[in-house]
């Protein structure tokens, strides 16, 4: 067997104990401990003289060990170490905490270099806890993400002997025309220079032919599913069927952008392969109306078809808007959530199977083995990014190959959406309907919070409803403003206080978090105090203000979503972020919100500032996981790697050939990550 992949705890120098700890970090093997890469470096080789350093800020100091004093006892659990050190020119004191052998290590008479923050006066200076490196050992040094039992510098120690068996067996996949053509390295010489570069310029040209290795097996696996997806046909052939008695029976008309969707959506349809297709609007922008239609379609070329939302909330939402816009054309909608009684399950269930019901909507319920349909032909799923492939593929097999047909309302800048959603085709709802009003935003500090409420208040008396948003539930040991309370008080308040007050949050069974969505949409309430369980969902053409506690505490695209609440009927409507950040970082992002209504603007902001990985939250845009790849500071690595991505499938589709094969097993390893590749 090879030694790459043996288990790293058979690695010189780690051992059982320190494997556990390997494993809580991904590292299983010697391989994954290869790709175990540096979160960032430490460059000793800048120095300064320690009376030149800057008080109270970091810097680099050599200098020579002129006499280690004696050990120091503070209290139980807390010793302390110095040693008198010489620059050349003027002494300093190095204080180490706790380490015990760190401090043996220093030898009186040898030349170290120390990186910490110096402290002092003019005439007195001192490091305490400094980052040390002997005279002699490389001066750019790699910082690894960490855990428990294991230091930065236990596991370089354990990379030396990982490489050493890197240069035994070396691999490389990437065939190496692509490498000439890119003017790239060898693999083994980037992972040798990701973990011990010499200098920046070193390792970047290491991260560059890294993160293109991911994002190339990236494209290619996107590629390849969308063109096996495309490959075979399916027995739902449809008439260009007209329908315009649907678009008749509208109380308006569609936008532009909405038809030429919804003619994207019908002309596949009518194809011989499975319609897979992404419909990508902002907040408010029609996308419901449009996948109607698509039902609509189907309906009338004799399909049901299936709608699963993520959340009950949301699920009834699109049930409410499905039903009011098909039953009036003669189509039974049906709603099947897990909250449901069992007897109307069975009824729901028995009217799929039967065939009379044409439209249904509902939550991961609808892909129960016991949910039977008699002729699916379409399945919608919305917000995407939070179902995972194998989800997506259970609603998609009730069926004989159905289309498919996946919404998003949170707008996703181009670049992004092409690898997230790579192996779907993409229709963009850029244009809002006629007589929408863009909701005017402001952000506040906490000290203009009565004026806030006394505007709040405002809106109130003339008749309209309001949000208050908060990012916790409970109260924590944070000054976060959390819900619970926040609502009490708000109940208190001499400004709000006369008002009906509801609270909404995401421990509230689903029952009770029906009951307040439906008093306040009903106007038995007049303030809801919320989390971000109303992101989606309510939708409250009477609700005209919403107010933002701890708004930095949202990313950009999230306090879109939620600011999409407000601003859905005819009235102005106004959005309050409050904080008591005043960060420049702070102050940039609220601007954006404040002077912007263009989702697609504020995501592409957002993607800037955050990167993929937070995006849309913890892990739930569904990518396989990218260890050095950042798509959004790679963009040319990422253009790069879709037209070679592009040319290698056009002269070998399924990655077969001898100089290719390689490249196949990295892009299996890689969708393989999330338990759901369906490349094999």
């Amino acid at each position: 067997m090879s030694e790459l992949f043996m288990p790293v705890e058979h690695l010189k120098g780690v051992g059982e104990k320190k494997a556990k700890a390997y494993a809580r970090l991904g590292v299983e093997t010697v391989y994954d401990l290869l790709f175990h890469f540096p979160r960032t470096y430490m460059d000793f080789g800048h120095t300064v003289p320690v009376m030149e350093a800057p008080l109270n800020e970091y810097s680099v100091v050599k200098g020579r060990v002129v006499k280690k004093l004696p050990e120091q006892f503070i209290r139980k659990g807390l010793n302390i170490f110095k040693c008198m050190v010489s620059d050349g020119i003027s002494d300093f004191i190095v204080i180490i905490y706790n380490n015990y052998y760190g401090f043996k290590a220093l030898k009186e008479g040898c030349v170290y270099y120390f990186y910490g923050k110096v402290t002092g006066n003019l005439l007195r200076r001192e490091i305490s806890g400094p980052k040390i490196i002997k005279e002699g050992d490389t001066l750019f040094q790699p910082v690894y993400p960490m855990t428990t039992g294991l230091s930065s510098l236990a596991i370089q120690v354990n990379m030396k002997s990982a490489l050493e068996i890197l240069e035994r067996e070396p691999f490389d996949s990437m065939p190496s025309y692509i490498l000439l053509d890119n003017k790239m390295c060898s693999l083994p010489t980037a992972i040798k220079n990701i973990h011990f570069p010499k200098d920046q310029h070193t390792a970047d040209e290491a991260r560059r032919r890294l993160a293109f290795d991911e994002l190339l097996n990236l494209q290619l696996g996107m590629l390849m599913l969308k063109r096996r997806s495309r490959a075979y046909s399916t027995c739902l052939m449809n008439r260009d069927t007209d329908i315009s008695p649907f678009m008749e029976s509208l109380p308006f008309e569609m936008t532009g952008a909405q038809k030429n969707a919804v003619h994207d959506i019908t002309e596949d349809m009518c194809g011989g392969a499975p319609m897979n297709r992404l419909l990508q609007g902002d907040v408010g922008s029609g996308k419901t109306a449009v996948a109607a239609a698509a039902c609509y379609f189907a309906w009338a070329n004799g399909w049901q078809c299936a709608l699963m939302a993520p959340t009950e909330i949301l699920a009834v939402q699109h049930y409410n808007t499905l039903k009011g816009f098909l039953e009036p054309c003669g189509i039974r909608v049906g709603l099947l959530t897990g909250s449901m009684k069992a007897k109307e399950k069975n009824q729901v269930k028995k009217a799929l199977a039967e065939g009379e019901t044409g439209v249904i909507v509902g939550t991961h319920a609808i892909i129960q083995k016991d949910v039977e349909f008699s002729r699916l032909g379409l399945v919608i799923t919305d917000e995407q990014h939070r179902f995972g492939v194998a989800q997506r593929a259970a609603l998609a097999d009730k069926g004989e190959s159905p289309h498919k047909l996946v919404m998003s309302a949170t707008p996703i800048p181009r670049t992004l959406a092409l690898i997230i959603y790579g192996d779907l085709d993409i229709s963009v709802i850029n244009e809002m309907p006629a007589g929408r009003l863009p909701v005017e935003t402001y952000a506040v500090t906490g000290k203009l919070r009565n004026r806030a409420y006394g505007f709040v208040k405002k809106q109130l008396e003339q008749g309209h409803q309001a949000y208050i948003v908060c990012s916790l539930i409970e109260d924590s040991e944070s000054d976060l403003l959390a819900a619970v309370s926040y609502a009490e008080k708000i109940k208190e308040n001499p400004l709000l206080g006369e008002y009906r007050t509801g609270l909404l949050h995401g421990k509230m069974k689903a029952a009770e978090k029906d009951r307040v969505m439906q008093d306040f949409k009903s106007g038995e309430l007049d303030i809801l105090v919320c989390t971000t369980v109303v992101e989606v969902g309510v939708d409250v053409p009477n609700a005209t203000i919403m107010l933002i506690e701890n708004s930095e505490r949202f990313g950009l695209s999230q306090l879109h979503q939620l600011r999409g609440r407000v601003g859905r009927g005819k009235s102005q409507s106004y959005c309050v972020l409050i904080t008591d950040n005043v960060s420049d970082e702070c102050r940039h992002r609220l601007k954006t919100m404040s002077s912007t209504s263009d989702g697609f603007k504020i995501s592409e902001e957002d993607l800037k500032m955050r990167g993929p990985g937070d995006f849309f939250g913890q892990r739930q845009h569904g990518l396989p996981p990218l260890k050095i790849a950042d798509i959004a500071s790679d963009m040319e690595l990422v253009t790069l790697a879709r037209s070679t991505a592009e040319e290698i499938l056009s002269r070998d589709p399924e990655l077969e050939s001898k100089e290719n094969r390689g490249l196949k097993i990295d892009v299996i390893r890689l969708f393989s990550v999330n338990g759901e590749n369906g490349l094999n």
